[in-house]
């Protein structure tokens, strides 16, 4: 069953959603999406269990798509420009192959169609570890988390997901559902293998980042998105819309202002 997404909107104009990443927010997206926002009506949206959308189980593909169908449907969105990075990429990816007549252009960014071996439950467990309720302040929560991880760029990252609560400290991602559906969450559910995108397509990656192999992983995205483009953007790690902003704004405003026209 679906659920009610929440969202923050930015300007006027063809709609464009933006589905962030594991552990993230739309809040994370606010600087693009305010830039985005002089040409479109951009929508960025809180996947279940992340940031203010309620949290429910299980968290596999097949519910996230769900509940961005119903998120345009409820809106009375019939075609829409979709953007993801990592866990929204391959929302945004599966999407678009299952329902292609609701998508004008996708982009998508540092992840490929494919299962990846690196599990992100180290992290969890980290997170799921710290005592909340011995916790003082966030300085001590983020000492602790920071200690567990030993990178800290990472923990001031899952920082953002600290919330004061009934007088304490809570996280606001569901730490429980996320650990649950993690094999489903490294893989890419399809079924039907000869399913494509035939719409423009980007796919935007970091030369730092290990998400994407061009040798790997380039006839793996070619196979579902023929018409699909590359651009990789210098001195960028995995979040390359964090580590290389006007780049990455540079590389996607120039692809929708050549690839998107909305119906």
């Amino acid at each position: 069953m679906s659920v009610q997404l929440a969202f923050k909107e930015y300007g006027g104009g063809p709609p464009l959603v933006i589905l962030h990443g594991l552990f993230g927010s739309g809040r994370n997206w606010h600087t693009i999406a305010g830039r985005l926002a002089e040409r479109f009506h951009v929508f960025a949206i809180d996947l279940r269990n992340h940031g203010s959308s309620p949290w429910a189980e299980p968290m596999t593909y097949s519910e996230i798509v769900d509940d961005l169908r119903s998120f345009l449907e409820e809106r009375g969105i019939e075609r829409a420009a979709i953007m993801g990075h990592s866990l929204g990429g391959k929302t945004a990816m599966l999407f678009a192959l299952l329902y292609g007549h609701m998508v004008d252009a996708a982009v998508i960014v540092d992840i490929a169609p494919t299962r990846y071996t690196h599990s992100h439950l180290p992290t969890v467990r980290a997170m799921q570890r710290i005592d909340l309720a011995t916790c003082k302040n966030r300085a001590e929560v983020q000492a602790r988390l920071g200690a567990a991880l030993n990178d800290d760029t990472l923990t001031a990252f899952l920082m953002q997901n600290l919330v004061s609560r009934d007088g304490g400290y809570a996280w606001r991602v569901n730490l429980d559902a996320i650990a649950a559906s993690m094999d489903d969450l490294l893989g890419f559910p399809i079924a039907m293998p000869d399913l494509m995108y035939t719409g423009p397509s980007l796919f935007v990656t970091g030369d730092g980042s290990d998400y994407v192999d061009d040798d790997r992983h380039r006839s793996d995205i070619q196979s579902f998105f023929p018409k699909a483009q590359f651009q990789v953007i210098a001195n960028a790690g995995h979040r390359v819309h964090v580590d290389q902003p006007r780049s990455f704004l540079d590389s996607v405003g120039a692809f929708l202002a050549d690839n998107f026209t909305p119906t």
